[in-house]
């Protein structure tokens, strides 16, 4: 090899290593994709039980229980009103970590609150399963938004447990709201923690503060729609939509201010810059980015046996970009990505590792599906 190839080579290793470029993801796997379920209407998320079964949430208010064999139950009853409308619905679902016990599941969804305003909410309740479905019991609201706003778009509205049980709640900016993204004085744009029951952590960072929501555990987002905790170290992990371009990774920390709408790399959809640029002092910068968007939505970190060479890597689903995009990471950097499924031509609402170490998929249409990748 020549010095000056040493040279590039060597620069190249630096800039991979500092997340300045993205290198094609080696270690590509050959799968197949099997439509485990169809007929559900815009499913948006996803959560296995403990006997294998599958809940997924229709967004226009139905949650469903998918057997073994792909059939689909009677709509689970009990699930609170949701206000179906544009972006709006029955949306997220967790399990509580203790669901073996105590059968509790959580919902997040866009909950009407009068004068055709709505907001982002969090209920939990008592799951009972039955031969044809299941009931809901003890139903409680435990989060609510403030304020609520007449809108249709832009709920977050992902759930993420952490290792120490607290729950992880995202929001959006309610699209015209951009402003309050940057104010802690509300939920609008926030990610949140809470207990399982709605207190407050006695940790969170704005605890005490005046002026200043307790719930808030980061601020300046614009519209999460994915989250998902790395089993290898125990943080949250999130992405979020931009606007034209900007769409964004990142590892949420305590109190910290990611930026928008006064930093992103992208632009207004009328082609118009959006805030002073790309970076501010006091603001924090994506782990990753995309531009022109994707518009990404669920992710989950990969830990199977099915594919060893994807272990460690982050899947996140996209909807505008119709595919699934593979990333591998090195010191918490983004050093490679792959996008897979494009063929399919289908939006990507949600991705899960199942029990059975492959990788569950949502398709977000009118005949949405729930599809599997295995080797």
């Amino acid at each position: 090899m020549s010095l000056n190839a040493s040279l590039v080579r060597g620069l190249l290793a630096v800039a991979l290593s500092l997340g300045l470029v993205n290198a094609p993801a080696a270690a590509a796997a050959a799968f197949k994709v099997e439509t485990i379920a169809k007929g559900l209407v815009h499913p948006w998320g996803m959560q296995f039980l403990p006997d294998g079964r599958l809940l997924v949430t229709e967004r226009d208010g139905r949650l469903r229980v998918v057997a073994r064999d792909g059939s689909l139950s009677e709509p689970v009853t009990g699930i609170p009103e949701v206000d179906a409308r544009g972006q709006g619905g029955l949306l997220d679902i967790a399990l509580d970590p203790k669901f073996a016990d105590n059968s509790l599941i959580y919902l997040s969804f866009a909950e009407p609150r009068g004068k055709d305003r709505n907001a982002t909410a969090v209920a939990r309740g008592k799951l009972t399963l039955t031969g044809t479905g299941g009931a809901l019991s003890d139903v409680k609201v435990i989060f609510q938004q403030q304020p609520a706003f007449k809108s249709s778009a832009h709920f977050g509205s992902r759930l993420a447990f952490a290792p120490d049980g607290a729950l992880f709640i995202t929001t959006g900016d309610r699209f015209t709201l951009r402003a309050k993204a940057q104010d802690v004085s509300t939920h609008i744009a926030k990610i949140l923690r809470i207990r399982p029951d709605g207190s407050v952590p006695d940790d969170n960072p704005f605890l005490g503060k005046p002026d200043a929501l307790p719930e808030i555990w980061s601020y300046g987002h614009r519209n999460l729609q994915g989250a998902a905790i790395d089993p290898a170290t125990g943080l949250l992990w999130t992405v979020e939509h931009g606007a034209r371009g900007g769409d964004e990774v990142n590892r949420p920390e305590a109190g910290k201010n990611y930026g928008w709408p006064i930093i992103t790399f992208g632009r207004d959809y009328s082609g118009a810059t959006i805030g002073v640029g790309t970076a501010k002092a006091g603001m924090e910068q994506p782990i990753h980015y995309w531009d022109p968007s994707i518009a990404p939505s669920g992710m989950t970190f990969y830990t199977g046996d099915l594919f060893p060479e994807w272990r460690g890597n982050l899947f996140v689903g996209a909807l505008a970009g119709q595919s699934l995009r593979r990333l591998t990471l090195t010191n918490g950097r983004v050093t490679a990505e792959e996008t897979l499924l494009e063929d399919l031509g289908e939006r990507i609402r949600d991705v899960r590792q199942g029990p059975d170490g492959a990788l569950w998929l949502l398709t977000d249409s009118d005949d949405g599906r729930v599809l599997r990748l295995e080797p």
